[in-house]
């Protein structure tokens, strides 16, 4: 098959440091790529592919020193994809919802997989206008404030096998990796840890416009001999950051679409003690590869029953659900019958 995969612009693929979405389509072109297909990527130019690369921007935009107008970019890879549409079987947009129109004008069998939060009122007329568009969720959770939307399915993530290195014994300290910003709640990560007393390592983005809320009302919580600070970390630091925890926390206090960094965790053999938010019961199993809680006091004790947890467990069902392979079959299937069916495909 000839498929086009469009990733945003705004970090590589793979991204450098953070950056899940990228991340995503990273390991999607590579395995549709080793199963025989033929894959053309629309990324920033400092992407790493074994596809086929149409580059948009000499590199990512969040490393670009000034960008005025990330539209600008944005604008032109869209109309590089539909310059190029008829070389293609398919065109598998990651990239938002601003090709719709293009999309329809053109008439090209596409994909559209929705990385973001879909609760936004804005988005309701958007898509009662465009029920032509076909599109995937990536959690069911994820879909609801959007029924009416022309769902082809929800597809979950996954990683390929080798991508994370299994830690069989637990060590001594919990982690928290994400952004710094207020729906993530790592103002919740650092108490748990105090009340605990265990070491928090926490290796986290902050965004520009997240600057304010990280140095008035979490900085100051940072200010434990426990809570160590790391910033950033790469993509080769992860592992053994992830792997040498006890446990990964995931105190979120927003509808999460998926929660990449919870599968992984468990592809260490991490446990996670997650709270219920969005995505997470549809990630974690709990009682086998976690806990899911829903306060704080249940998230301390849903630490120390973790400890007791089988890390070669968690990490099978890692294996049996969380796979790059699975996902890939999952986008094939659904690839195939958008083409099965084009043009019509009203829900």
């Amino acid at each position: 098959m000839r498929i086009a995969q469009v990733a945003p612009l705004y970090e590589s693929v793979p991204p450098r440091f953070y950056g899940g979405t990228e991340r995503i389509v990273a390991f999607l072109t590579e395995e549709l790529v080793r199963q025989g297909h033929e894959v053309t990527l629309f990324a920033s130019g400092d992407s790493e592919t074994s596809a086929t690369l149409v580059p948009i921007c000499p590199k990512a935009l969040r490393m670009t020193e000034r960008v005025e107008d990330d539209v600008a970019y944005y604008t032109v890879m869209l109309e590089k994809v539909f310059q190029m549409a008829d070389d293609f079987d398919l065109i598998h947009f990651h990239s938002g919802y601003q090709h719709f129109p293009l999309a329809r004008i053109h008439q090209r069998p596409n994909l559209t997989t929705l990385h973001g939060r879909l609760d936004l009122p804005g988005l309701v007329p958007l898509f009662e206008e465009y029920t032509d568009m076909p599109v995937v969720s990536i959690s069911d959770s994820q879909r609801r404030p959007l029924p009416d939307a022309n769902w082809q399915g929800t597809i979950y993530h996954g990683l390929p096998l080798d991508a994370y290195t299994f830690h069989p014994e637990p060590g001594s300290y919990l982690a928290f990796l994400g952004r710094l910003s207020p729906e993530k709640r790592v103002d919740r990560a650092i108490e748990i840890a105090k009340r605990l007393d265990m070491d928090l390592h926490i290796a986290a983005k902050i965004n520009w416009f997240e600057r304010e809320y990280f140095e008035t009302k979490i900085q100051p919580l940072m200010d434990h001999p426990r809570i160590h600070f790391h910033g950033e970390i790469s993509e080769e630091e992860k592992s053994d950051f992830l792997g040498n925890a006890a446990a990964l926390l995931f105190p979120i206090d927003w509808p999460e679409p998926f929660g990449l960094v919870m599968i992984e965790a468990m592809a260490c053999g991490t446990p996670v003690v997650a709270f219920r938010q969005g995505a997470v019961p549809e990630v974690v199993d709990h009682g086998r590869s976690g806990f899911v809680v829903n306060t704080i006091e249940e998230a301390v004790q849903a630490v120390e029953d973790a400890l007791q947890l089988d890390r070669a467990l968690v990490r099978q069902m890692f294996e049996e659900r969380w796979t790059v392979s699975r996902m890939a079959e999952d986008y094939v299937a659904t690839y195939e019958r958008v083409l099965e069916h084009w043009p019509v495909l009203t829900p």
